[in-house]
């Protein structure tokens, strides 16, 4: 009986020992109660703030955290605050789950979880503006356009809000204009707090004052959609068959955050080559002590006897943007190389239809004459031979013409010989 006394004995120390190291490790195994009072605001236009308050009935020994995330599992976080905040366009409800914990680890035992969602914005669906999009020009301004939305109408009058972290309120935009079907507006956005903007963005919404349209929102990163102004060619020159570009970036740009695009045309070949340079650099003499701020280019192959149109363009590179699509505008061109003179085409051009228009009024005048020098008449061989042998007729009729003149005249001068001597013998 001794020895089952001992087992027995054994047992219920093992029984003893497990049931005490459970009670000591309840609390962070068991499940914990929900939050409360989850409640969810709107800031500025599209910053949205969750907010909670601890659960009730937790353990002392657990050290709380909150277990969070958006639809579909989307930005899990687990942290101690009871807050939670996030930018983002409220074209749609956007709704946050939020759970506590008693660890760091997501696998502990959350507790159920709690749901608060964004109201939708008002107002029909087909009435809001559609391909919203914005452009930060040169970092100095932001220009947005859009589309009127199907269930709109033409004569409404739309209104543009906007807000980012260096503006203590909410602006309007007043430079609302029309670009064909387009609507747009732009504003000013130079004056940021720093100059590290890589974590800022501007948020804009745009409605109808009559509030009948339903309001279109968009969160537009400040490190994305950025279009620089086109640099300024300052000089081009040939050495040793290459050509040598240079330039003066935008302002407002690091060299180092920009690409760049120099196109050639030349005038003989009619080639037209186009180089993407990402580092523009030259080491040449030529440049030494330019300013500040010139960037150069070698362009190789290019023949100096023939004129050649070089220009430029730049965009952003991933270095210091996210985004590296939008090129600015070409530069004003600048030409290099030797051509014929323009002036004797031009004067040709403006000579010629004056001396056209004065060989057709000569044409006009003597035309006549021209038609019979170039036409002569062809001889008639009747009035050769009349000529020839004479009319007998015509002859006749000459002669007694001839011989009535020739009597009326001595008459008269017998008249005048009569009168004469009849005044001398009265004498």
């Amino acid at each position: 009986m001794e020895r089952p006394a001992r087992l027995c004995g054994l047992w219920a120390l093992l029984l003893c020992a497990g049931g005490g190291g459970g009670g000591g490790g309840a609390a962070p195994t068991e499940t914990q109660p929900p939050v409360t009072n989850l409640s969810v605001s709107v800031e500025n236009l599209c910053t949205v703030i969750w907010t909670w308050d601890p659960p009730e009935g937790t353990s002392p020994n657990c050290t709380l955290r909150y277990f969070s995330h958006f639809d579909n599992k989307q930005d899990k976080k687990i942290a101690p605050e009871t807050h939670r905040s996030k930018e983002v366009p409220l074209n749609e409800r956007i709704c946050l789950q939020v759970g506590s914990q008693c660890s760091t680890n997501e696998s502990d035992n959350p507790s159920i979880l709690v749901e608060k969602c964004t109201p939708p914005p008002e107002g029909d669906p087909e009435s809001a503006v559609t391909e919203l999009q914005c452009v930060w020009h040169n970092l100095s301004y932001m220009k947005c356009t859009w589309l009127p939305g199907r269930n709109t109408s033409p004569d409404t009058n739309y209104t543009l809000y906007y807000w980012h972290s260096s503006l203590g309120k909410i602006l309007q935009c007043e430079n609302i204009y029309r670009e064909g079907q387009h609507i747009g507006c732009s504003f000013a956005l130079t004056n940021l707090k720093d100059s590290s903007f890589e974590q800022h963005s501007v948020q804009i919404v745009v409605k109808d004052n009559a509030g009948k349209i339903r309001p279109s929102f968009n969160i537009v990163p400040l490190t994305s959609h950025v279009k620089p102004d086109p640099p300024h060619i300052k000089r081009l020159f040939f050495q040793n068959g290459n050509l040598y570009v240079q330039w003066k970036n935008p302002q407002n740009f690091y060299s180092r955050c920009l690409s760049y695009q120099v196109e050639v045309n030349n005038s003989q070949t009619e080639t037209h080559d186009i180089f993407y340079v990402e580092e523009a650099k030259c080491q040449n003499s030529e440049f030494e002590g330019n300013l500040e701020g010139t960037i150069c280019f070698m362009v190789p192959g290019i023949l100096p006897d023939t004129l050649n149109t070089v220009r430029i363009r730049v965009r952003t590179n991933k270095l210091c943007y996210e985004d590296d699509r939008l090129w600015s505008n070409w530069s004003q061109a600048m030409s290099i190389g030797e051509n014929a003179d323009p002036t004797f085409y031009i004067t040709m051009l403006l000579a010629t239809p004056v001396i056209v228009a004065g060989a057709i009024i000569v044409l006009l005048l003597y035309l006549k004459r021209l038609k019979i020098i170039i036409f002569p008449p062809i001889p008639d061989p009747g009035k050769i031979f009349k000529e020839m042998f004479g009319d007998q007729n015509d002859d006749s009729l000459h002669w007694k013409k001839y011989d009535i003149y020739e009597k009326q005249t001595k008459e008269e001068t017998d008249s005048v010989v009569l009168i004469e001597n009849l005044k001398r013998a009265s004498q």
